[in-house]
């Protein structure tokens, strides 16, 4: 089922059912077009439009999706979508704090509730589209009342940032990535200049060195990056396009691909589909201090032009 929320001469945006409790934003721009879905608070897609002055000629620009999203991925409540910008939030990777009786969720609970549209504002250059989740108690390892705002602008970039307010009288601690799955060529064609020179923590190996030379993207590979840089360019030889990613508030750079081996085991990934993404992720891996009744906000901005 297909429901119109907004449409005007610039863009139409929609609601789409694709499963029994999951739905999808549509939006179809003059400028882009893009995907959320509501069930994880995920951005799913985001595409230029041939028609952008200057862009029909760089068919890499207009044919290939910015984000990575696999064809096989799992749309049911208690499982993440594998691909697009899943957000973990309060915690990166394992909880530290789980035991054999409370376990817990791999990288928090913010990517598999569903959350609620506040606003959709379209203007002849953008979409901006502003969701939140609010809750207590959502998990065992996390009591803490709260309320998450992410918005979204999708025009000639991609913009997203998430603000957390920590509702409660008492202290919290969080820890977060903006998951970003980038569709490229193919890992082996991808370079990240920034990365090199800086130390980072390897949790394949349990070891930390420094980047003393380029870095490869070809997978099995699960890397943190301290990084005193906030802007990361992926260079795309095979596809002739850069990704400049823009954060703030995200002290690291996350670099992941699972590797052949990892991803035929790994159900929600298509046959080859580790040879389509990088994973580049904008991240506090560590926990971060929000106080009681304050506000935080992280964000990024994406970027996509030829070489």
């Amino acid at each position: 089922m297909t429901n119109i929320l907004l449409t005007n001469d610039f863009a139409k945006v929609s609601q789409v059912n694709v499963t029994e409790n999951i739905d999808v934003l549509e939006i179809n721009h003059q400028i882009c077009q893009a995907k959320v879905s509501l069930y994880g608070g995920q951005v799913l897609s985001y595409q230029m439009n041939s028609s952008l002055t200057g862009l029909a000629e760089h068919k890499n620009l207009v044919q290939q999706d910015v984000f990575w999203l696999s064809k096989v991925a799992c749309y049911k409540e208690g499982k993440a979508i594998r691909g697009g910008i899943p957000l973990c939030w309060p915690w990166f990777g394992a909880n530290d704090k789980a035991t054999s009786e409370v376990p817990s969720t791999n990288h928090g609970f913010a990517r598999e509730v569903t959350w609620q549209v506040d606003s959709i504002k379209v203007e002849a250059h953008e979409v901006t589209l502003v969701l939140t989740l609010q809750g207590e108690n959502q998990h065992a390892l996390w009591p803490t009342a709260f309320k998450l705002e992410q918005t979204l602008v999708f025009g000639k970039t991609c913009k997203q940032s998430l603000t957390m307010t920590n509702l409660s009288t008492e202290d919290a601690h969080y820890s977060s990535a903006l998951h970003s799955y980038f569709r490229v060529s193919n890992p082996e064609n991808i370079t990240i200049n920034a990365l090199t020179g800086c130390d980072f923590d390897d949790k394949l190996t349990a070891e930390s060195s420094n980047q003393t030379g380029s870095v490869s993207c070809v997978g099995p590979i699960d890397r943190v990056y301290h990084s005193q840089s906030n802007n990361c360019v992926m260079l795309d030889s095979g596809w002739q396009r850069k990704i400049e990613v823009t954060s703030y508030g995200c002290p690291q750079w996350v670099l992941w691909n699972p590797g052949e081996a990892l991803a035929n085991n790994m159900a929600d990934i298509h046959a080859e589909g580790e040879n389509e993404f990088v994973c580049l992720e904008a991240a506090n891996t560590k926990w971060q201090l929000l106080p009681a009744g304050k506000t935080i906000t992280i964000s990024q901005e994406i970027k996509v032009s030829a070489l």
